[in-house]
C-alpha cells in the first residue's frame, strides 16, 4: 500500500527512521523498479547548518522544501550527481530526508542498464545517493514530484524487523556543531549502506 500524506507529516528525524525498510518505486515506461530504503539522513531545516534551508534560505533550488510534506526534493552535487530527498514536516517548515542507500528488490535488469559498472559487487549499484539516482533514472526533471499521488516515483509501506543504527551524517564538515548530530540512520548489516 502506498504511503499516505499523514505518513510524511512529521519532523525529518522521525520520518527518516520511519522510511527505513519502506519500498521506493520508480516507474519508467510502464516498468517498475522497486527497492528497499536502507539508509537515510535527516535535515532539520532553518536550525540545521547542514541543510540547504538553513536560516530559512529560500531559493529556486530549495523552493520544493517549503512545500507540503511528501514531495521529492532533487538537487545536483559536484555538477553531475543527483540526490533524492523526501520533504517532511508541515508546509513552510523546510525539513527533509536524504535517501542515501537502497537495496534492489525488483527491476535489477533495468538498474544495471541505467548504471553500468565494472564492479561485480551488486551493492555498488545503489549504495550511495548519487548511485541510486543514476540506477533509478532520477534527475532534476522529477524535482517536485508528489510522492503521495504521483505515478513516476512513490513509496510503498513495507513491514520488516531490523535493527536501526544512528550515526553522524556524511560529507557535511561545513555544518559546524551540526556535523556531529546523529541524524543518519541505516539498517544494521545491510550491504547496500554507503561506505
Amino acid at each position: 500500500m502506498r504511503l499516505d500524506l499523514s505518513f510524511y507529516q512529521k519532523d525529518a528525524i522521525t520520518l527518516a527512521q520511519d522510511l527505513l525498510g519502506k519500498l521506493l518505486v520508480r516507474e519508467i515506461n510502464g516498468q517498475k523498479i522497486i527497492s528497499k530504503i536502507v539508509e537515510v539522513e535527516a535535515y532539520m531545516g532553518p536550525e540545521d547548518k547542514g541543510a540547504h534551508t538553513y536560516n530559512n534560505r529560500r531559493t529556486e533550488r530549495t523552493e520544493v522544501m517549503f512545500w507540503r510534506a511528501g514531495h521529492a526534493y532533487i538537487y545536483i552535487i559536484y555538477g553531475m550527481y543527483y540526490c533524492l530527498n523526501v520533504v517532511a514536516a508541515e508546509e513552510g517548515i523546510p525539513q527533509g530526508v536524504l535517501i542515501r542507500g537502497i537495496e534492489p528488490i525488483e527491476g535489477l535488469d533495468i538498474i544495471k542498464i541505467n548504471r553500468p559498472i565494472k564492479s561485480r559487487k551488486i551493492q555498488d549499484l545503489t549504495n550511495g545517493p548519487g548511485k541510486l539516482c543514476q540506477a533509478l533514472d532520477i534527475d532534476i526533471n522529477l524535482r517536485g514530484t508528489d510522492l503521495v499521488y504521483g505515478q513516476d516515483l512513490y513509496i510503498l509501506d513495507h513491514q520488516e524487523t531490523f535493527e536501526t543504527i544512528a550515526s553522524k551524517r556524511i560529507n557535511i564538515d561545513y555544518a559546524e556543531e551540526y556535523r556531529d548530530k546523529l541524524w543518519r540512520f541505516y539498517i544494521k548489516n545491510n550491504i547496500f549502506v554507503s561506505k
